[in-house]
């Protein structure tokens, strides 16, 4: 068999409910939702099982309610006796990844995760920024004219390069407006503005990650068990120093989510598994490269039938 990673869901994944089977299931599980109330002195699992939907939108609740949830489904997950070779996470999932790999304790996790949420929904005033999905254009074009837009309307730039045709741009409420209005010039089939509270991802969110810098700081971390690899460089990191530093830097660079698959499967990782909401990860996954295996492990029957295909 070849190698193993184990990804995490980002924003987007969320979705009332999430979890509740393995909370009424495993003591275990439920444990680590009382753990997450308990570290934010509130109840977060309340928010995760009833909603409203429209308060686990609220980016300082569906960041912790997103970790909380993945944590749980590894906990879970961990009897199955995998272990991986290398974890990553998406966006906020590489908070996730780094529990996953002994770097964070769940408890700071998931307080400094409710942090950047609300640094992060207070770093730019409602209305301000806008996000939107480009499908189908290549990514140098789309760079170029990012630049173009920047530099003649306002900031406009590329947050997440998700897989092959899907890149998700982010940055002033104008800027993002002109590149929906011009995708088609560099050959995009769609421009989708998305609903989102900021314009994460973009060089707005500085002021936010100046101040995640000041909560890292005082952060214990650990050396990573397995290498994380992080967003920011699509390359493995070990140590708590560089780990620091590519938290505060991912707050507003993109996310290279599709250098970082193709670099794990260079290093011969042949078997990924999606642990927390959704199957998000598992089809960027798939369109980077269909021969790869995915499991998404979001609910106690995921893991119950969890068995790894023999490799042939």
């Amino acid at each position: 068999m070849g190698k193993v990673a184990f990804v995490f869901p980002g924003q987007g994944a969320q979705a009332v409910g999430m979890g509740r089977d393995i909370y009424e299931a495993d003591a275990l599980a439920k444990q680590v939702f009382e753990r997450a109330d308990e570290a934010l002195g509130y109840s977060l699992s309340s928010i995760i099982f009833n909603g409203p939907e429209a308060e686990l939108k609220i980016t300082y609740h569906t960041q912790p309610a997103l970790l909380t949830t993945s944590i749980a489904y590894l906990e879970l997950f961990k009897a199955k006796g995998l272990q991986p070779d290398f974890v990553a996470g998406h966006s906020l999932g590489e908070y996730s990844a780094l529990v996953a790999a002994g770097v964070l304790g769940f408890e700071d996790a998931v307080r400094t995760v409710r942090a950047r949420g609300e640094f992060m929904d207070q770093a730019v005033p409602s209305g301000l920024g806008a996000m939107a999905a480009v499908l189908g254009a290549e990514r140098d074009a789309l760079q170029q004219l990012c630049k173009e837009i920047s530099g003649a309307v306002g900031v406009v730039e590329l947050a997440n390069l998700n897989c092959p045709g899907q890149i998700v741009v982010s940055g002033s409420k104008d800027g993002v407006q002109a590149l929906v209005e011009r995708g088609k010039e560099i050959g995009a089939k769609r421009v989708i503005p998305l609903e989102v509270s900021g314009p994460f991802h973009s060089s707005l969110m500085k002021p936010a990650s100046d101040r995640l810098s000041a909560v890292l700081l005082d952060l214990p971390m650990q050396t990573a068990a397995v290498p994380v690899v992080a967003n920011v460089t699509a390359r493995p990191v070990l140590e708590p120093h560089e780990i620091r530093g590519l938290l505060v830097d991912q707050v507003y660079s993109s996310v290279l989510w599709e250098d970082s698959v193709a670099w794990l499967i260079e290093q011969g990782v042949d078997t990924f598994v999606e642990i927390g909401s959704g199957t998000v990860l598992a089809g960027l996954i798939k369109k980077i490269d269909r021969s790869v295996k995915i499991y998404s492990i979001n609910s106690k029957e995921a893991i119950d039938q969890f068995q790894l295909e023999p490799t042939v």
